[in-house]
């Protein structure tokens, strides 16, 4: 474990008024998969740029942080890690009730984290009373943070995660597969009695706020809007990275339904009987069976579609500029990362309006290329033409990072987060005050 009792804050931060002790809390925090743990690496960085302390405590997978940021480690029994998920753990490996919980959770086919993370940063955080100015969790949401945890709470939800669990129940094939995925998203109504008790919740886009007050009745006036961004110093363009002709790239889970790749994959099929130089490189997982598996062995695909994981951020970013058109073919998105991180290298974007993603995104013909959600001939006909068109190409790659670096960056991010900061210490001194 990597703790360090803060030093005295002196000065002031770049707002003009004290530097804040902040605590940010992360279940899980795998920078290279999924939007949380890129939030909280990026975040904190720029919080701790405006001057502030920020004490990231996380979970297996833990977060890769910048300087700027300490990490505390909370660990779990990582039942989830790789090349043995779903692991029964040894038996001196438990070390408390809330283990066995983690385990028993497993066994009976939920998904225990967000809960035993709450319960141990409860523990760990009453253990530390007096030490933060404000704790932010990102989108937890366990029974654990209500009550008094010896600051005031702060929460995001990128987007409700009850979303998910409609588009994989769609998904799912028959009665059994229904009742394993009900089972697994069943931690989803511990998390609307959460958030409908919260007093600041944060999220990333007008989409998610609708969604957070429809799907888990969060007040409005709770709910306030802080858009986050792509690291436009590293996202950026870069002419001496050739252009590799037909590229098309993009970020995605292959087996969540959500993410919309095997509509991709059935628009590339259609695409290659016009333009058979036309290719795609999935940053992601292979997966070995399931829809875009078969997929792409029923399009005969196999040569035409390359997967890439572990790679370095400088070289995910190149590869991203290499391609003649980026594109985000998500059937919901909460805010879509992906999308602001290719327009910022000024690549080209082909991109669904499923969700938030046109709050990014911008105008169709303006900023990228826009077609509905699961409609793989509407996105085949967009990449076709895009891919057909320099001119247009280089139009829409310079307007959509234009955008980004208008809209979309992680310093106006922190500065949002930390006046919301600001205004829950606010409330809590008022309310001690009563």
């Amino acid at each position: 474990m990597v703790t360090s009792p803060f030093e005295a804050l002196t000065g002031s931060a770049t707002d003009g008024e004290r530097p804040l002790r902040i605590a940010l809390l992360t279940y899980k925090g795998n920078p290279f998969c999924g939007g949380q743990g890129v939030y909280v690496r990026h975040l904190s960085r720029e919080l701790a740029k405006l001057g502030h302390s920020v004490e990231v405590i996380g979970a297996q997978p833990y977060p890769v942080l910048d300087t700027g940021a300490t990490l505390t480690e909370l660990p779990s029994l990582d039942l989830y890690r790789s090349p043995d998920p779903f692991r029964t753990p040894k038996r001196d490996e438990y070390r408390d009730w809330i283990d066995a919980l983690e385990v028993a959770t497993m066994w009976t086919g939920g998904f225990p984290e967000p809960l035993t993370f709450s319960l141990r940063a409860r523990r760990h955080l009453r253990a530390r009373a007096g030490e933060f100015d404000v704790i932010h969790d990102n989108q937890t949401l366990g029974y654990g943070l209500l009550g008094d945890l010896g600051a005031p709470l702060v929460t995001t939800i990128h987007h409700p995660i009850t979303v998910d669990r409609k588009l994989d129940l769609a998904a799912a094939k028959d009665r059994k597969k229904r009742a394993s995925v009900r089972r697994w998203y069943a931690f989803t109504r511990m998390q609307g009695r959460v958030a409908r008790r919260l007093p600041s919740v944060l999220t990333v886009s007008g989409s998610s706020r609708q969604e957070i007050a429809e799907h888990l009745g969060v007040r409005d006036d709770r709910i306030h809007v802080v858009h986050i961004g792509a690291d436009t110093d590293l996202w950026s363009p870069d002419p001496s990275v050739a252009e590799v002709p037909g590229r098309i790239v993009t970020t995605s889970s292959a087996d969540v339904p959500l993410k919309g790749l095997v509509h991709l994959v059935e628009a590339l099929a259609k695409l290659r009987t016009e333009q058979p130089d036309a290719h795609l490189v999935v940053v992601g997982k292979r997966a070995e069976s399931g829809p875009v598996a078969r997929a792409i062995e029923k399009y005969d695909l196999q040569g035409s579609v390359r997967f890439v994981k572990g790679i370095t951020d400088a070289e995910l970013v190149d590869l991203v500029r290499s391609a003649q058109v980026a594109c985000v073919p998500s059937l919901y998105e909460g805010f879509s990362l992906p999308a602001a991180e290719a327009m910022a290298t000024g690549t080209p974007l082909v991109a669904t309006t499923g969700g938030a993603i046109p709050e990014v995104a911008g105008p169709d013909g303006e900023t990228c290329l826009a077609v509905p959600p699961g409609d793989a001939g509407a996105l085949a006909a967009a990449l076709g033409r895009m891919l057909g068109d320099a001119g247009l190409r280089a139009r829409l790659g310079t307007a959509g990072r234009e955008r980004v670096l208008a809209r979309f960056t992680w310093a106006k991010a922190a500065e949002g987060t930390a006046a919301h900061y600001r205004a829950a210490i606010a409330r809590a001194a008022a309310a001690r005050t009563r």
